[in-house]
């Protein structure tokens, strides 16, 4: 079941609109034959105006499965990725609480919004907050909280959170985000540093310590404190 706070759909009226629903469909149908299984998940990305998440020149490939610049030397992930770290947190047992470190454009908050209860997303970079805030906003996500900060501190007021994505790559292990996680809760976090390839891992709290398991390799900007 959809969170009730997601009331974004692209259906709308204008012949671009019509035009962007139709390109979504089909980054739909390439992310199903690419291998991703969750419906739910693909609904979640068909429901989401990704060309509103993305500007200027590039707007026009919004609905190809390729990472795209955003400003600020961040970009907005490729959606086979997005669509990958998402079923993956929904694999063991749906969230309902979710933090994510590193809002950027606001876009993996807008497809995690169809699938929880509630988002919390922190944003170190504050012209992209503001940005991505009002855009979330403008569009109607209204579960979804967001603040500029130091996203290695994570949330801790909000916490405990069912499940953590982290869309920047993590050096080393990032144990203070991984605190505010509930037992039995999951954590997907790009691991490496940035000038290489990273890895996609999955992260699981148990009551010995964390259950890993890693996806494929990713390239993500880096994890930065401050």
């Amino acid at each position: 079941m959809a969170a009730t706070g997601a009331v974004v759909s692209l259906a709308y009226e204008t012949e671009a609109g019509m035009k962007s629903e139709h390109r979504c469909e089909h980054l739909v149908a390439r992310l199903r034959e690419k291998g991703i299984k969750n419906e739910e998940v693909l609904q979640a990305i068909g429901r989401t105006p990704r060309h509103r998440f993305v500007g200027g020149a590039v707007a026009r490939r919004a609905y190809q499965d390729d990472a795209l610049p955003i400003g600020y030397e961040q970009t907005i992930s490729q959606p086979f990725v997005v669509a990958l770290m998402t079923q993956a947190l929904m694999e063991s047992e749906r969230p309902e609480k979710v933090l994510e470190i590193g809002t950027g454009s606001g876009y993996q908050c807008a497809v995690l919004s169809h699938l929880v209860k509630r988002v919390f997303s922190v944003e170190r970079i504050p012209q992209l907050h503001r940005k991505a805030a009002r855009l979330l906003h403008d569009l109607g996500y209204r579960n979804v909280m967001t603040r500029q900060g130091d996203g290695t501190e994570g949330w801790s007021s909000q916490a405990p959170f069912d499940a953590i994505m982290v869309t920047a790559a993590a050096a080393t292990f990032p144990e203070k985000l991984a605190e505010q996680l509930r037992l039995g809760g999951c954590m997907m976090v790009p691991e490496g540093l940035a000038e290489h390839v990273q890895m996609l891992v999955r992260y699981i709290r148990q009551e010995t310590g964390f259950e890993r398991k890693e996806l494929i390799a990713v390239r993500f900007v880096p994890l930065i404190s401050g």
